[in-house]
């Protein structure tokens, strides 16, 4: 007779499903591996009690006398579970109720459980060892399988794939920068572009600078003026910004020594506060526009071209004062003049709005009550 072995030394049939050890029999063995696999799929064990089903079968399709058993050890050290594996075999042996020899076919999952086999060849004479090794490796297709989906989600390839890119670009890059005698310009490029990758993903600006895009495409779409006044005013900052950066060339020619920072900010916004201004009624307008054309337009939406025009006012004042190109007088009239300006759009707006929905108020009130 054949006895076909399942060894699992460290006893996770019997800890994790309870069942008493040893396991004789194909229908007993068949419900502990069954068990065993709804405990733990995972368990590299329940392999080794159904591949000892399967030479079950296949002998017994044959017609050989055969038996089928599991046993197991303990948790503890490989000396007691080597005896504990011992004891179960010599109650497997003592169960066989044959007058033929007995031989046996031992079934592990690895080297570890293979080091009692020296225990069961001292009981009986053993045909073979069969260990059994699952077709999946389970480290490489998690690799496998990890590295598939870090390919496949196009945020995770953005985020691990640039970065190693540009990376690996660096030696190569600096091989060219080498030939065309501009190493520290190729290396200091490829920096820069990693380091600003690194700073648009800690702070999210990737995600901005989508929605951005997407919200620019809806207003050219829908045909909406704010986004032509939003170029126009990005071009008058700029603009403004040059002028202001050539005022405070020209401050500095005419002054004799250092120009202290006071003087710094009253040339820059000298220089370009008119074109800011001119930014910010464009972008107003734009927007007011917008709000007409959406029949959602109301009366105080007015005020902001009045409020940018008086600020603009207010700051060429203050800054032309702290430059010496107006005296106190023109810089009292223009603070005031910019004042009033603001609060007569104010008072304006809200006299005329309220003017025109009075009307509207009462013809609504008879409907209702209606």
């Amino acid at each position: 007779m054949l006895l076909v072995l399942c060894v699992d030394l460290d006893d996770d049939l019997g800890r994790k499903t309870g069942f008493s050890t040893p396991v004789i029999g194909r229908e007993p063995v068949k419900e502990a591996a069954v068990a065993l696999a709804t405990a733990d799929p995972e368990d590299s064990d329940v392999n080794v009690i159904f591949q000892g089903l399967h030479v079950y079968d296949d002998l017994s399709a044959r017609d050989e006398s055969v038996e089928v058993a599991v046993v197991t050890g303990n948790e503890e050290d490989d000396v007691s579970a080597n005896r504990e594996v011992g004891d179960e075999v010599d109650t497997v042996l003592a169960s066989l109720s044959t007058s033929e020899d007995v031989t046996a076919l031992v079934i592990t999952d690895g080297a570890q459980d293979e080091s009692v086999i020296p225990i069961i060849r001292s009981r009986v004479p053993i045909d073979g060892v069969r260990r059994v090794v699952v077709r999946q490796a389970q480290n490489l297709e998690s690799m496998y399988y990890t590295i598939k989906q870090v390919l496949d989600d196009p945020e995770t390839r953005g985020t691990v794939l640039i970065p190693l890119g540009i990376l690996l670009l660096i030696y190569p890059l600096a091989l060219i920068g080498s030939a065309l005698e501009m190493p520290g310009f190729v290396l200091g490029t490829t920096s820069a572009l990693l380091g600003l990758y690194l700073i648009s993903r800690g702070l999210g600006l990737g995600n901005r600078l989508d929605t951005a895009v997407e919200r620019g495409r809806r207003l050219l779409y829908a045909g909406r003026t704010t986004l032509l006044a939003y170029v126009v005013a990005a071009a008058l900052v700029v603009l403004g910004g040059v002028h202001g950066l050539n005022e405070l060339e020209a401050v500095r020619e005419t002054t004799t020594g250092d120009v202290g920072a006071l003087a710094v900010a009253a040339a820059i916004v000298y220089g370009s506060v008119q074109w800011v201004a001119a930014a910010g009624v464009t972008t107003s307008l734009g927007q007011i526009t917008d709000e007409y054309i959406a029949d959602t337009l109301e009366w105080r939406y007015l005020n902001a071209p009045f409020y940018v025009l008086s600020m603009a006012i207010v700051l060429h004042a203050v800054s032309a004062f702290f430059l010496d190109r107006v005296d106190v007088t023109y810089l009292a009239t223009a603070l005031t003049a910019g004042t009033l300006l603001g609060i007569v759009s104010t008072l304006t707006f809200a006299v005329v709005e309220s003017r025109f929905s009075e009307p509207e108020n009462r013809e609504a009130r008879p409907s209702e009550s209606a």
